[in-house]
């Protein structure tokens, strides 16, 4: 069965199908973004664990002080 794809803006769910073709197109521009945004935020969780592994190997090579 196809499902129809839907949109929903401030609460309310719209059939993308039955909006006007300039809606169409700010739905596909906030899709875009989404999968950017999500990309980005992929991106950066490896930096984030590159960047832990790069500290955790320095920690282990600095000199060790007395307390």
């Amino acid at each position: 069965m196809d499902e129809e794809l839907e949109v929903t803006v401030d609460g309310v769910s719209y059939k993308v199908s039955e909006l006007s073709e300039e809606a169409q197109l700010q739905v596909a521009n906030v899709q875009f973004v989404d999968a950017q945004m999500a990309e980005l935020n992929a991106k950066l969780a490896v930096y984030q664990t590159a960047r832990n592994a790069y500290q955790h190997a320095l920690q282990q090579l600095l000199p060790r002080t007395r307390q």
